[in-house]
């Protein structure tokens, strides 16, 4: 098992749910995304989702493409973010499952980027715009790297299709909360249960929602069906509106996500 199937096993032995931040690489620049990281492992994360930024990013709403801009300025790569996570591991055993479009791992090429991604001690990969019908090489290359390979079910997807998302997806299912982009929302959508109930006939590998969880509320009503909780946007929100202090970006960060934690772990 690599890091994501341990925790998530220790998470059912312990009776709780994970608490899955993400964070866009770079955002708000490069040197500040292993602080933000750890920050928010002190603040109860489980899991860390690290967004590789992409100059069409077309599975994310306004905030998440802002992030992906600010990083972009600073010319960072797909290479460079797994320099990163290769310094962190000398600091953190958290699972860290990155989230790239394939443009960038194409271009590095798959196998090249398995093999990177696991001497850097990244442990899954999930990549919005590649769907599992075309994702043959990829899911015959990442498991002889110990890299998972999470695949997104939506609303719209029918029981066939939830079949083959759970047949091929390592690690978690990333269930998607409504249909569209990601986004902090208001409310929770009423799609989610008979989703992950569809799922769940199919499989018993975790199930993670996101898109839209905002408020520790929100992930205590998400934590009771799923196996793990997927915050972004509502954490990239507070970056942005915090970035031009770190200290005060640092502080807000570990109180916001430290809230949310305490939702998900109720």
């Amino acid at each position: 098992m690599n890091r994501i199937d341990k925790k998530f096993q220790e998470l059912r032995d312990q009776g709780t749910k994970a608490f899955m931040p993400y964070l866009c690489a770079g955002d708000p620049t490069p040197e500040l995304t292993s602080k933000i990281l750890l920050t928010l492992e002190e603040a109860g994360a489980d899991l860390i989702e690290l967004g590789v930024p992409f100059s069409d990013p077309i599975a994310d709403g306004p905030t998440i493409q802002r992030a992906s801009e600010r990083a972009l300025t600073y010319h960072i790569s797909l290479q460079q973010i797994l320099e990163i996570v290769a310094s962190l591991r000398s600091q953190t055993e958290i699972p860290i499952a990155l989230m790239s479009y394939y443009n960038p791992i194409f271009r590095m090429g798959e196998d090249a980027f398995c093999k990177a991604a696991q001497d850097a001690g990244v442990d899954g990969v999930i990549v919005p715009d590649l769907p599992p019908e075309q994702s043959q090489s990829l899911l015959e290359i990442a498991p002889r790297y110990d890299l998972a390979t999470i695949f997104l079910a939506a609303p719209t997807s029918p029981p066939e299709r939830m079949q083959l998302i759970a047949s091929v997806s390592t690690g978690f299912i990333y269930c998607v909360s409504v249909t569209g982009v990601t986004g902090a929302r208001a409310m929770l959508s009423d799609e989610i249960a008979p989703m992950i109930a569809e799922l769940r006939k199919h499989t018993d590998k975790p199930i993670s929602v996101g898109f839209g969880v905002s408020t520790p509320d929100q992930a205590t009503q998400i934590a009771e069906i799923a196996d793990g909780v997927i915050v972004g946007s509502a954490i990239v929100n507070v970056v942005e509106d915090n970035m031009d202090d770190e200290a005060k970006l640092l502080t807000a960060v570990k109180h916001f996500a430290s809230d949310l934690a305490a939702g998900v772990k109720q």
